[in-house]
Parts: C-alpha cells; sequence; structure tokens
C-alpha cells in the first residue's frame, strides 16, 4: 500500500480514471482539492471450513457434513486530486488481515501502480508530471 501512497501521486484525473475507472464518490473539499473514493463493499477475507466425517453404523443411516464460514471485510480508498492531478492517497474501512494493513485494498490499487510504473518508464512519469505542474 506504500508503492500506491507514492507510485499514484502525480497522475492526472484521466490517467487515474484509467487505471481505476469512475469513482463511487466525489466530494468537494474546498481549498484541498476534491476527493475521489472507491469502495468495495463485500471482499472476501478468508474462510475457515469444518468438516465432519460420515460416520455410519449398521442400519443407521451416514451421519455428517462441513461447514464454510467466508468472512468479509471492505475497502474505500480516497483519492485526494489538486489541481487535476493525484496528491494524496488514503485507505479506510474493515480492510486489514491478520498480518497486513489494508491489505483488503490492494485489489483496487494493484493495477493503478502497475499502470503508474508503465507511465513512467515510457516517458511520461514523474518527471513530465513535474514539468507540467
Amino acid at each position: 500500500m506504500a508503492a500506491a501512497r507514492k507510485e499514484l501521486v502525480g497522475l492526472t484525473e484521466a490517467q487515474m480514471r484509467m487505471c481505476a475507472g469512475f469513482p463511487t464518490a466525489i466530494a468537494d473539499a474546498g481549498d484541498a482539492g476534491k476527493i475521489w473514493t472507491y469502495r468495495d463493499m463485500n471482499i472476501s477475507r478468508d474462510s475457515l471450513n469444518i468438516s465432519v466425517p460420515t460416520i455410519g453404523f449398521g442400519s443407521v443411516p451416514g451421519i455428517g457434513g462441513g461447514v464454510n464460514v467466508a468472512t468479509r471485510g471492505s475497502c474505500s480508498t480516497q483519492v485526494r486530486i489538486v489541481g487535476g492531478r493525484v496528491a494524496e492517497i488514503a485507505f479506510s474501512g474493515d480492510n486489514n488481515t491478520p498480518t497486513s494493513l489494508d491489505a483488503l485494498c490492494s485489489s483496487m490499487v494493484d493495477g493503478c501502480v502497475v499502470y503508474a510504473r508503465k507511465l513512467r518508464r515510457n516517458g511520461r512519469g514523474k518527471s513530465r508530471i513535474a514539468q507540467s505542474r
């Protein structure tokens, strides 16, 4: 997630829409620009599977089965736009896993990180972004 906070800064609004699509919501933040929000409210976190073997005794039919409990999470990715460019990225929601903060948000921004890196490799990157400010 640190890569997203670094790599996406400087992208234009059009570039952000190319990699992330259209935001779920847009809020005017006055002098601080505007905030685009991308929401995914139903992300599968992990699942717990419990199985009981089928057991039968003589004429008694077999009894057994299992249960699957899937836990869900959510992510909101906020993108602050100032002067037509990404200025800041933040994450919120029930988006942590036992081993990583904001992990459930990674699928929302991974494509944009790859996109931003590709732009920079092709000469449309940070140096050009900085020149056009």
